[in-house]
């Protein structure tokens, strides 16, 4: 755990090409992403709320803003993780998200936690 930054969260992701739920030929690509956090700070923070900015191919972007992740709000531990799946749906068959938490600290104050820039992309687009 880190003394110097008491407000520290890694954030992991893994992403999956929903083949099943998806229809090209409209132009609909559905993805799935899984987000491990991680509070490596010093004092137990709670996510109150996210923010994605989700970017097209075609340089579409759409930005969602929301209270928690998958109706919950989590409060993690110094050294305590929280995992979930979520997913999202575009009009190309590769994208980009990034975003962020704003995450309430149990000393009152407030950070954002940024999550980092990760490609969604249907099999067999990127090489």
């Amino acid at each position: 755990m880190s003394m110097s930054n008491p407000y520290e969260i890694d954030i992991e992701v893994e992403t999956s090409y929903m083949a099943d739920h998806s229809e090209p030929e409209k132009d609909r690509y559905v993805f799935a992403y899984t987000i491990t956090l991680v509070n490596r700070g010093s004092i137990s923070a709670k996510l109150l709320t996210r923010r994605w900015i989700i970017t097209d191919a075609d340089n579409r972007i759409e930005e969602v803003e929301g209270e928690g992740v998958v109706g919950e709000q989590p409060t993690l531990k110094p050294g305590e993780g929280f995992r979930y799946t979520s997913g999202t749906v575009v009009e190309t068959p590769v994208a980009t998200m990034h975003g962020s938490y704003k995450m309430l600290a149990e000393d009152g104050n407030t950070f954002d936690t940024d999550i980092p820039q990760f490609v969604l992309s249907a099999p067999r687009i990127l090489h």
